[in-house]
């Protein structure tokens, strides 16, 4: 029987892949990638603009229960955090005890239902100090939650190709270059990589 590998991928304007002319961004180019060796593998892009962890929180479960059912190897990849940092009235959208509360609500309970990778969020220009201080608490709450966890912030933020693309976009995204470096970050990530082999 042909396996029905279904993977949801939940999260921001990132998992959306926003600026990406191609409209692939990272998630469809790690799916492109594996699609020759498991041609059964469905890709559901549920990422939406200017979410933070909260909308994740509220969302998530419904979302991905009507696309992965009973019967089928669904599996859950998680990205958020960055606008959780944005300041809106010198204050962040969401405090860091919050959007702690909220990654372990969210991954908690994801990990009882179905397997679960969490890719960290990718700097922003205006945030990034405090986007790398929250992706390296998420790392930690990772390790306690044993959940595999992909810290991209620090390696985006020290990457000129990431730096020109998010500055010769809107000022937060990267083109499609930018999308791929961040692919080839998660494609190279032994976590992904036993995914994809059903371990």
């Amino acid at each position: 029987m042909t396996r029905d590998l279904r993977l949801a991928f939940i999260g921001d304007s990132f998992i959306n892949g926003t600026g990406d002319a191609q409209f692939l961004g990272w998630t469809g180019r790690v799916c492109a990638r594996v699609r020759a060796t498991l041609p059964e593998l469905t890709h559901y892009n549920l990422g939406i603009r200017r979410d933070t962890s909260a909308d994740v929180r509220a969302r998530w479960r419904d979302e991905a229960e009507r696309r992965l059912p009973e019967g089928c190897d669904g599996r859950l990849v998680f990205a958020f955090g960055a606008n959780d940092a944005v300041l809106v009235d010198g204050r962040p959208r969401i405090s860091v005890a919050e959007s702690l509360a909220n990654f372990r609500a969210i991954v908690g309970a994801a990990l009882a239902w179905r397997p679960v990778l969490v890719v960290g969020p990718p700097p922003l220009p205006e945030a990034a100090e405090r986007i790398g201080e929250l992706s390296a608490a998420y790392a930690r709450m990772s390790v306690d939650l044993d959940v595999p966890y992909l810290e991209v912030c620090a390696t985006l933020r020290a990457s000129t190709l990431w730096q020109e693309q998010v500055a010769g976009g809107d000022g937060a995204h990267p083109g499609a270059p930018g999308y791929a470096q961040l692919a080839d970050l998660v494609s190279s990530w032994v976590a992904w990589g036993s995914w994809m082999r059903g371990s």
